[in-house]
């Protein structure tokens, strides 16, 4: 409910009111919907162009949001919002006359207007425009929400993201990060003479990783595709190709469930360096966070929303797979127990386990479960057992396990890197001992690739929305992602 002419009025009551200006408007012979409205200065610019004890100060030309109105006789004070933030501006009749600004007064918050004006600073000390000509560009027809921080825990927030972005500082400058951190992404790999490339969407065989898919249905070529799961493996085509260095930040699909970590549709970077490892990708992205911690958060040292506090700049912990796994059961010889003694001991630990699963695979849902949670600073855990990626290369001095890391901070997987598997005849048959008897799935055209010569290479792939989760300080990947996933509202 909103005070209106002093009588509680509901939303849409003020449509109503604001619909009913805007026929005023028109029959007046004036359309608030502009064509386009010259701007020449943002917040921040035209803030910055004031010069303290200058006797004559700049002209500025500005645009925005109502925000804030504050209507007193014959002048009134205004902020408005803009992509760099607010700016305040004086608005009275001996500076536009009457006529306009009687037009003034009928403005709404959440009009979209123009200003034109000098700066000055007011008694209270803050840098404000005299306001010599105002105009509406786009006329706002529902009310922007009072107490939009009330509703944190509504999915109102990420239904109506655009209001959020509007009212709330914390989202906006979340936003305004992400964007940032994607393209100090972009300039240091470039800086690392990485090439940036796009490979499909649309697939006809699921690959890269171990996913359920999307279905899609092309019909120029009259068969079931797929919405991609990786970039992987079109991506170290073009290492055979020989583009040394790659990598594609993009859309991945994965038809699975929702949680505060998982969102169907993601965004993520893979990239690929020939003739590297698993160790050159520990350098890479060490280097490459620490880089986004100096220029988009501006310390090495991160809170994250429960107040804990993450230090990127110092020591990367390197730990094996195999003994955080002894450490957490308490059992030295936990990998030589027989399967039910396992599920045995899971339900010990309170771990849900499919007890069809395979022997590997619950040892893999206590790591899941009990250790990686508790990695909260740095970690590089290496040594991975080998069914669990059938695209590395098998250590060589112990071939149980692969030649990998899984980057963990805060409690979760930031970054899997690999020593890629280059040799046709290895991948061929990891790829079958993954698949079982779905040979129909098999990239036959990806192991044809390989038989012309793929250089090793190191590999990495990072979650971009993880990766603001944690460089931002969010509760939940929705907080992260601008549109997320979400169930129709009823009626729709």
């Amino acid at each position: 409910m909103t005070e209106l002419e002093g009588k509680k009025i509901d939303g849409n009551d003020i449509f109503a009111v604001r619909r009913a200006k805007l026929d005023d408007m028109r029959k007046d012979g004036f359309d608030p919907f502009e064509q386009n409205f010259h701007r020449e200065h943002t917040s921040e610019e035209a803030k910055g162009l004031y010069e303290e004890n200058s006797e004559k100060q700049r002209t500025v030309n500005v645009a925005g949001r109502i925000v804030t109105f504050r209507l007193m006789g014959k002048a009134s004070f205004i902020k408005i919002l803009d992509s760099d933030g607010q700016i305040q501006l004086y608005v009275s009749t001996n500076d536009i006359g009457d006529k306009q600004y009687k037009n003034f007064t009928k403005f709404d918050i959440g009009d979209i207007i123009g200003a034109t004006g000098e700066l000055f600073r007011t008694k209270t000390g803050e840098i404000t425009i005299r306001v010599k000509n105002i105009l509406m560009v786009a006329k706002s027809l529902r009310p922007l929400p009072e107490k939009w921080h009330g509703l944190i825990d509504s999915d109102q927030i990420y239904r109506q993201r655009y209001l959020d972005l509007i009212v709330n500082q914390e989202s906006r400058e979340r936003a305004k990060k992400r964007c940032q951190i994607v393209k100090e992404i972009r300039k240091f790999l470039w800086n690392k003479g990485f090439e940036e490339v796009e490979t499909p969407i649309l697939q006809n065989i699921v690959g890269g990783a171990a996913a359920r898919p999307f279905e899609t249905f092309m019909n120029a070529l009259n068969q079931k595709c797929y919405l991609r799961i990786a970039t992987e493996l079109f991506l170290k085509r073009m290492l055979i190709a020989g583009f040394d260095k790659v990598f594609e930040i993009g859309r991945i699909f994965r038809n699975e469930g929702l949680s505060r970590k998982h969102n169907p549709e993601f965004t993520s970077i893979e990239l690929y360096q020939a003739f590297s490892d698993y160790r050159g990708m520990m350098t890479l992205v060490r280097e490459m966070l620490q880089h986004l911690c100096r220029t988009v958060i501006g310390s090495t040292t991160i809170t994250t929303h429960d107040g804990t506090i993450i230090e990127l700049g110092g020591e990367w912990v390197e730990r094996r797979y195999c003994d955080l796994i002894v450490e957490a059961t308490g059992d030295a010889d936990w990998f030589s127990l027989p399967k039910d003694q396992k599920l045995k001991r899971c339900k010990d630990f309170a771990i849900e386990v499919n007890p069809g699963s395979e022997d590997f695979e619950i040892t893999n849902d206590v790591y899941s479960k009990i250790v990686e949670p508790k990695l909260l600073q740095p970690t590089f855990v290496t040594h991975l057992p080998k069914e669990l990626c059938p695209l590395a290369k098998i250590n060589k001095a112990d071939n149980r396990y692969l030649d990998v890391f899984e980057l963990c901070i805060n409690g979760q997987e930031i970054a899997p890197a690999y020593s890629e598997q280059n040799d046709p005849f290895i991948q061929q048959k990891m790829f079958e001992e993954q698949i079982g008897e779905e040979r129909h799935n098999l990239d036959y055209e990806f192991l044809l690739s390989l038989e012309y010569g793929m250089p090793p290479a190191g590999g990495m792939g990072i979650g971009i929305d993880r990766l603001v989760i944690l460089l931002t300080g969010a509760a939940s990947i929705r907080d992260t992602i601008l549109f997320p996933m979400l169930r129709p509202q009823e009626g729709n």
